[in-house]
């Protein structure tokens, strides 16, 4: 595997992984336009960011333990789909889980390339 190769799959999952961490935060910014007071505008918006704190969480684990953040990745994908089942379009269920389960994959993908990884 040469250098661009191994760098680019080292990088893509977690670069994924942020930046779906942002793309979810932006769901928090409804709280802005729900006429609550200061107080209540923090808890609200600390409430809505909880998804992305789980994101980043398992991003954190991910980097050092690739194998267990692509379980992790691939258990919320599909924790996602389980709890909001036939509330959404399919759009939604792939817009939420199919960032994660790639993000997943490529984890998979890099803990099962970790050694040739390393030598490039």
């Amino acid at each position: 595997m040469n250098a661009t190769t191994a760098r680019l799959l080292y990088w893509t999952p977690r670069i994924l992984g942020i930046l779906f961490a942002a793309f979810l935060s932006l769901f928090a910014l409804d709280v802005f336009n729900e006429g609550y007071g200061p107080g209540e505008t923090v808890v609200a918006l600390v409430m809505h960011l909880v998804p992305t704190f789980v994101v980043l969480a398992a991003l954190v684990i991910a980097w050092r333990w690739e194998w267990v953040g692509a379980v992790l990745f691939f258990g919320l994908a599909l924790f996602y789909v389980a709890m909001a089942w036939g509330q959404f379009p399919l759009v939604s269920y792939l817009a939420i889980s199919g960032p994660l389960f790639l993000t997943g994959l490529l984890f998979l993908v890099n803990w099962r390339y970790k050694d040739e990884l390393r030598q490039s």
